[in-house]
């Protein structure tokens, strides 16, 4: 069986670097299911995270009528459903349709849209505009159809929370105004007007389209081919595939038209720029970040339910967390962090889960060597009342084999299955220190050994 396609591209710190993009997009949506060890798996696109009571719901029932009942969040603020039947597939497409989850079909995969989480609760401006208009755009553009299952927006509230994770374009609110981000460069566009964003943020996508076609047409040429091929079977899913000539040029084309160029180096944190566990802004929302992104359906029940008493809405973030916006009585947002605590959430930045994440490993990957989650549940227990969960520890992140599937960025302990044992690494971005290597049969220097890297 094939193992779950990942939540982002092959990781650069990888042994021998990224892998070329030989063959055809195959990242999992909603009507092409892919399949793993523990059944289908479905990956719904939620842009901007952003989901009302009722849609939460229809997730739910998609969950527990064709799946396994649990929901996973993902690296992109999107939800996967696993343990999936092999002939579910029109029924749950029906489901999500009826709950406006899947507004176009042909789109289904390029609305990859994260956005800043606390936007509009904590000072900062909302994105709700921006995000509306983009994700219809986006449906509206046939072009569009065409992008990646990996390629990213990003809309960024001013804080760079979202700007850090490098998507393919990124806006950027600043005051009245927007900037415009293509790829991971150092320069931005200042754009003429704000609500001219979201169309600026398409057409930078077709532009890329574009450059991609034409590089891998030329490939094809320069290979003695007769056809030349479609993006999505080149090397170009994302700006960041694209040979630096290209996407030099690129980033020149897209600025002649957008607005004068600001120096502005993307942010490149520490740490995860994630929303803190607990009450935001006082009392404006709540946050709760997810053990390693999987929920029950109690817990799915319980989050969608106080949406639903207060703000209206739930935000899936990037790092696997969820905020419900407000506003929130003063006593009622202690009452609800204690409820959502006691369902096994984490409301408070010092749970020794704060930080810790894992792909899904054995035995629902194939290509997984290890059951990471649990290796990663025994780690924390055996360091549950130690220093885990102190602020200032790096995020650490278990992976069942190389691929290191839906790995977080910045900085961050790296800790992956081998056939011996386990490699553990402090990533700072491009860069890797030296590892140490565990051996399988001593869980306890592994666990000690993760929290000293971690410290």
């Amino acid at each position: 069986m094939l193992a779950a396609m990942p939540d982002s591209a092959p990781s650069p710190v990888s042994a021998g670097g990224a892998s070329p993009r030989a063959g055809g997009d195959a990242c999992p949506g909603t009507l092409r299911l892919h399949r793993a060890d523990d059944g289908a798996l479905a990956r719904v696109r939620i842009p901007g995270g952003v989901l009302d009571p009722g849609r939460a719901d229809a997730l739910l029932v998609a969950a527990e009528r064709f799946g396994d009942g649990e929901l996973h969040l993902t690296s992109r603020g999107n939800v996967q459903l696993r343990g999936l039947g092999t002939e579910c597939g029109g029924g749950l497409a029906a489901l999500l349709t009826d709950a406006g989850l899947l507004p176009s079909a042909a789109h289904e995969r390029a609305r990859n849209i994260v956005a800043s989480p606390l936007a509009g609760l904590d000072g900062s401006p909302s994105l709700a505009g921006w995000l509306a208009e983009l994700d219809r755009l986006v449906c509206g553009s046939p072009a569009a159809a065409a992008l990646s299952g990996r390629f990213l927006f990003a809309l960024d509230a001013g804080g760079g929370d979202v700007d850090a994770l490098g998507a393919d374009v990124t806006l950027i609110a600043e005051g009245p105004d927007a900037l415009l981000r293509i790829g991971a460069e150092d320069e931005v566009f200042r754009l003429p007007s704000s609500d001219a964003a979201p169309r600026a943020a398409l057409r930078a996508a077709e532009a890329f389209l574009r450059a991609a076609h034409s590089t891998a047409a030329t490939a094809s040429q320069d290979s003695g081919a007769s056809r030349g091929l479609a993006p999505q079977h080149s090397a170009a899913w994302r700006v960041k595939d694209l040979p630096d000539d290209v996407r030099t040029e690129l980033v020149r084309s897209i600025g002649a038209t957008a607005g004068p160029a600001v120096h502005r180096p993307r942010p490149r944190p520490r740490k995860a720029a994630a929303p803190a566990p607990g009450p935001v802004g006082a009392t404006a929302a709540v946050s709760v970040d997810v053990p390693l992104g999987r929920l029950t359906p109690a817990q799915w029940r319980l989050l969608t339910e106080t949406a639903r008493r207060y703000g209206g809405e739930l935000r899936l973030t990037p790092w696997r967390g969820i905020v419900v916006p407000g506003p929130f009585p003063r006593q009622e947002a202690a009452e609800a962090l204690r409820a959502l605590s006691g369902a096994g959430l984490i409301t408070t930045a010092d749970s020794p889960w704060t930080g810790v994440g894992a792909c899904i490993g054995h035995p629902g990957c194939a290509k997984s060597l290890a059951d990471v989650r649990a290796e990663a549940g025994a780690a924390v227990a055996a360091e549950a009342g130690a220093a885990v969960g102190r602020p200032g520890r790096l995020p650490v992140y278990w992976s069942g084999c190389e691929r290191r599937c839906g790995h977080p960025h910045g900085e961050w302990i790296d800790v992956v299955a081998t056939p011996d044992g386990h490699r553990i690494s402090h990533v700072r971005g491009e860069r890797r220190e030296p590892p140490t290597t565990v051996r399988n049969d001593d869980p306890a220097r592994l666990a000690a050994a993760v929290a000293d890297a971690r410290a």
